[in-house]
C-alpha cells in the first residue's frame, strides 16, 4: 500500500505520536511507514493505536530531516516519535547538517 506524496504533504503516525511533513519526494507511489505501519493524513481518524513493528523502534526527532540511501526522499519530523520511518522495510537515515568550510 502506499500514496503519492508531493512536498508539503502532512502525515502522522498510528503507532505513535509522531507527525511530519514532506520536504522532497519521488515521482509515484511510495510506501512511507512509520513503526511498520502505513502513515495517515494529519487530521485523519485512523482508528486505534496500532503496535510498533520490531525493528522499527528507534525513534525520530523533532525538526531532523530523513533520507533514504538514495536521497530520493526527504522528511522533517514535526512532532517526536517512539516509531521510526521506513520506505516498505527500509529505514530511513537521519540527514546530518553538512559541516561549514574552514575559515582559517
Amino acid at each position: 500500500m502506499g500514496v503519492e506524496l508531493k512536498p508539503g504533504t502532512r502525515l502522522r503516525s498510528v503507532a505513535c505520536d509522531a507527525e511530519v511533513i514532506v520536504v522532497k519526494a519521488p515521482a509515484g507511489v511510495v510506501d512511507l511507514r512509520c513503526g511498520g505501519h502505513p502513515m495517515v493524513p494529519v487530521g485523519e481518524d485512523a482508528g486505534d493505536r496500532l503496535a510498533v513493528e520490531p525493528g522499527f523502534d528507534d525513534g525520530i526527532l523533532i525538526g531532523k530531516r530523513y533520507t533514504d540511501e538514495a536521497g530520493d526522499i526527504e522528511i522533517l519530523c514535526t512532532k517526536a516519535g517512539a516509531s521510526s520511518l521506513a520506505i516498505g522495510d527500509q529505514p530511513l537515515a537521519r540527514k546530518d547538517a553538512k559541516p561549514l568550510p574552514s575559515s582559517d
